[in-house]
C-alpha cells in the first residue's frame, strides 16, 4: 500500500501525468511563471488562467529528513524524504524518497524517477553523478 495525497481539482492534473511518467508544473497563462504545488491562482499576477507544462526533473536537495519509524507495510526503515529545489525555479520544491543510498547534503544534485506500485506512482529522487 502506497500512502500518497488524495488529488483534488488542482493537483489531479499532476497525479495524471505523474501517472504517466511525466513530470509537469503549473505554468501561468497570463506572466508565464512556474508554479508547483499546484493551485487556483498564481502568487505573481492573480490570474486563474494556466497550463501544464514539462520539466527536466533534476533539481538539488533544499532539506531531508531520515525516518526510521515504519508507517505503511511497504516501507523499509530507514527511509531519507528529500526536499528538492527543481532547477527550473527556486519555488519549485517537489517531495520524495532517496532512492539510492548516498551522503545526502544540501546542493546534492538529484534527479526525479518514477516509482509504479500497483496501481499508484510516485516521484521519487535518486543522486546525479555528472554534475557539479
Amino acid at each position: 500500500m502506497i500512502v500518497r495525497p488524495e488529488p483534488d481539482r488542482d493537483s489531479r492534473p499532476w497525479w495524471e501525468a505523474v501517472r504517466r511518467h511525466e513530470l509537469t508544473v503549473q505554468q501561468c497563462a497570463d506572466c508565464g511563471r512556474l508554479r508547483f504545488p499546484a493551485r487556483a491562482i498564481c502568487n505573481a499576477c492573480r490570474s486563474r488562467a494556466s497550463t501544464w507544462t514539462p520539466v527536466s526533473g533534476r533539481g538539488r536537495v533544499y532539506s531531508w529528513i531520515v525516518n526510521h519509524q515504519r508507517f505503511a507495510p511497504s516501507m523499509t526503515e530507514p527511509i531519507t524524504i528529500l526536499a528538492v529545489r527543481l532547477d527550473e525555479g527556486d519555488d519549485l520544491l517537489m517531495y520524495g524518497n532517496l532512492t539510492e543510498p548516498a551522503e545526502v547534503h544540501d546542493g546534492l544534485a538529484v534527479e526525479a524517477v518514477f516509482t509504479d506500485h500497483d496501481d499508484e506512482t510516485l516521484i521519487n529522487w535518486r543522486p546525479v553523478r555528472d554534475r557539479g
